[in-house]
């Protein structure tokens, strides 16, 4: 990947829905030699889809949480246990494995508390072999962003 193909990277992260004419215009090629960089980004897997970027409070969904979970053992069956959950719940948008004191931290939306507590009581703790889970609400945003920082 080369500086050119950053630029449209960059450039479909800030408007997804741009035209391929307005791409090029971005990132100064002609049509078609953007067109050809565009398909050849997205055969090699470094653009992985187009999606929309949604207000989860205007969805319904206007509480998002940051869940830290320990879990008892790192076995590989707990592990993969754990993991394979997280795939299957809608509520989880993200699940990361950390570094450090806590084992994931997952971002979780959900429409009010009852609803997070639903969530942890019939879809967090039927899991099973959790140590602890250490809850943190959102109650703003300074800054987010999905195109990524220039590379040097």
């Amino acid at each position: 990947m080369d500086k050119k193909d950053r630029q449209i990277i960059r450039a479909l992260q800030r408007d997804g829905r741009m035209t391929n004419q307005d791409l090029a215009e971005a990132v100064n090629l002609s049509p078609s030699p953007c067109l050809r960089r565009l398909r050849n980004l997205e055969a090699s897997g470094a653009i992985k889809g187009f999606s929309v970027d949604v207000d989860a409070a205007a969805y319904g969904l206007p509480i998002t949480v940051f869940v830290r979970i320990r879990l008892e053992r790192h076995n590989e069956e707990d592990v993969r246990r754990f993991e394979s959950r997280m795939q299957t719940i809608e509520e989880v948008l993200e699940c990361h494995v950390l570094t450090g004191a806590m084992d994931y931290q997952l971002r979780v939306v959900v429409s009010d508390l009852e609803a997070y507590e639903t969530f942890i009581r019939s879809r967090i703790h039927p899991i099973g072999g959790i140590a602890s889970i250490d809850t943190s609400f959102v109650y703003g945003t300074v800054k987010k962003t999905a195109v990524f920082p220039p590379l040097a």
